[in-house]
């Protein structure tokens, strides 16, 4: 009989082990730290990958959103939506201070940080603060709720894309440690933990790049180009396409490209539609957008001065907007507890 077997032989008297886990998996990720604490055996069951696995067994996975920024330094949290409420992760162990234009994704029930390099500034001569491109990746694991290094990428980078295409991470673009711009493009396997080659980027540009997914392709785009390039979701070559999309923050709902410019723009490759307002952010910037089910959420950022206030305001708010709704309107959700300001990172992970 294995240790795990041994520990949850007493997980709930009367029951055998296989249903005991399915009713520990029915509760929500919140409060499993309350759940180690009534015995050695629920603690065991808590941090176990059986516990993961029954929770998608029984339909009881969670959709949550992963968030940091600039302030407090290194610091994650996330979000639960069904309860509105804010989960503060360890702080990242990364020896660079306020890791910054990284990249961050979810696979493999994981929560990846990716590159990226120092954010931090001189305050007395501006200069920017220590390493401008690493290599470094780091995963968060709800199971132990750690963080843990992970194999290295091939080519330090920072300011690339970043995506998850069918369960490997794809990096393309960015500036390397020099502040060069790179076209070199690469795959993480985390079943592996290996980093492979890929075929580069047909252009680069030297501006900061991000990646897309749609329609089971990636898309990357760089700042001030038309052209998108795009990988096959075979992942064996790239191809230069004209899109003419808007620029601005974007975000993927439910397989639609969404744009904040003069309006909220729903996107496609050759049409736009207004879908709703976007009046309320024309002096904030630095915030997060992404999608979660029919919702489009916007998280932090910072208010930027105007003629009456010359202070820069760092932002907790979470504002929504369902876009299946006839009318859709923004409504405000529960601020992030501890992160604030400019959002560095932002993305969905399902336990």
């Amino acid at each position: 009989m294995s240790v795990y077997k041994f520990m949850m032989s007493e997980l709930i008297e009367g029951l055998p082990d296989a249903v005991a886990i399915r009713c520990l998996a029915r509760v929500p990720f919140y409060l499993h730290p309350r759940l180690e604490l009534v015995s050695h055996s629920w603690r065991a069951a808590v941090h176990s990958p059986e516990l993961f696995k029954a929770r998608q067994e029984v339909g009881s996975s969670e959709d949550l959103l992963c968030v940091c920024a600039y302030e407090p330094e290194n610091l994650w949290q996330l979000y639960d939506p069904l309860r509105d409420l804010w989960i503060t992760l360890p702080v990242l162990p990364s020896k660079i201070r306020h890791l910054s234009h990284f990249g961050a994704v979810s696979t493999a029930g994981k929560l990846f940080v990716i590159g990226g390099g120092s954010g931090g500034v001189d305050p007395l001569t501006g200069d920017q603060d220590g390493c401008f491109a690493t290599d470094e990746v780091w995963s968060y694991d709800p199971v132990v709720r750690q963080w843990a290094p992970q194999a290295s990428m091939l080519v330090p980078r920072s300011m690339f894309a970043c995506c998850v295409l069918n369960g490997k991470i794809v990096v393309a673009g960015g500036f390397t440690s020099c502040r060069k711009s790179i076209s070199q493009a690469e795959m993480y396997d985390p079943e592996k933990d290996v980093w492979i080659p890929m075929p580069d980027l047909h252009r680069t540009h030297n501006s900061a790049c991000s990646g897309v997914v749609i329609g089971g392709k990636v898309h990357v785009l760089h700042k001030d180009m038309s052209t998108v390039q795009v990988l096959d979701n075979a992942g064996h070559g790239w191809t230069v396409e004209e899109f003419e999309w808007l620029q601005g923050p974007m975000a993927v709902v439910q397989g639609a490209l969404y744009v904040m410019s003069h309006g909220l723009i729903k996107q496609d490759k050759e049409v736009r539609k207004v879908v709703g307002s976007a009046s309320e952010f024309r002096r904030r910037f630095g915030f997060a957008m992404i999608g979660l089910g029919d919702e489009l959420y916007v998280i932090g950022g910072i208010i930027g001065p105007d003629r009456m206030n010359w202070e820069m305001q760092p932002l907790s708010d979470v504002d929504v907007l369902t876009l299946g709704s006839e009318r859709p309107t923004w409504r405000r959700s529960a601020p992030m507890t501890r992160c604030h300001g400019s959002i560095l990172g932002c993305t969905l992970l399902r336990i």
